[in-house]
């Protein structure tokens, strides 16, 4: 799959493509539209689902050095603006502040991100590493072929490996062609 390809079967998606057209107008530092809502498309794209189907909320991150609540609250204030009319639950995170709560929620201590994209890089399956950013540059830095694939692998970067096997078996539940990487020795 190209970057090409992947955008084009994101767009399908027509809140994807309100919320990549819009996110520039957002003005948070390092914005990416992440998670979910764009690999979630691509799957439904290749299994015939509606580009929205079983797709739960829209994920910002961006990264801004400022770590106060209020500043962060501030742009999830522009965002329910700037997304209102979508009717879908847009999240927006300063990854920033990711390692302030990550320890209370998760029962893990998480050290500081510096940027969106690092934010990224630490999801729980490889393939589900992607975002979007404002210039509508992909950033997959695991590659697109799983994606494509349906190949669930893993990732060694992420700081909750307990919580993979549950993230797996949640995604085949939805998307049941998707298969699990069997690992090689």
């Amino acid at each position: 799959m190209t970057e090409q390809d992947f955008l084009r079967a994101a767009r399908l998606n027509p809140v994807n493509a309100a919320v990549l057209d819009r996110l520039p107008e957002l003005g948070a530092p390092q914005a990416h539209l992440v998670a979910g809502a764009l690999f979630g498309t691509v799957w439904n794209v290749l299994s015939g689902q509606p580009p929205t189907a079983q797709i739960r909320d829209y994920d910002v991150f961006y990264w801004d050095a400022d770590l106060s609540y209020a500043a962060e609250d501030a742009v999830i204030r522009r965002a329910g603006a700037l997304f209102a009319d979508l009717n879908v639950e847009v999240q927006v995170r300063n990854q920033a502040r990711v390692h302030l709560w990550f320890a209370q929620k998760f029962g893990v201590e998480r050290p500081p991100l510096t940027s969106a994209r690092q934010g990224i890089d630490q999801f729980l399956v490889e393939c589900t590493c992607v975002g979007v950013d404002t210039r509508g540059e992909v950033y997959a830095p695991y590659g697109l072929d799983d994606l494509q694939a349906g190949v669930l692998r893993p990732n060694p970067h992420n700081h909750t490996p307990g919580l993979c096997a549950a993230k797996i078996a949640d995604y085949q539940r939805r998307w049941p062609w998707l298969r699990t990487a069997v690992p090689t020795s």
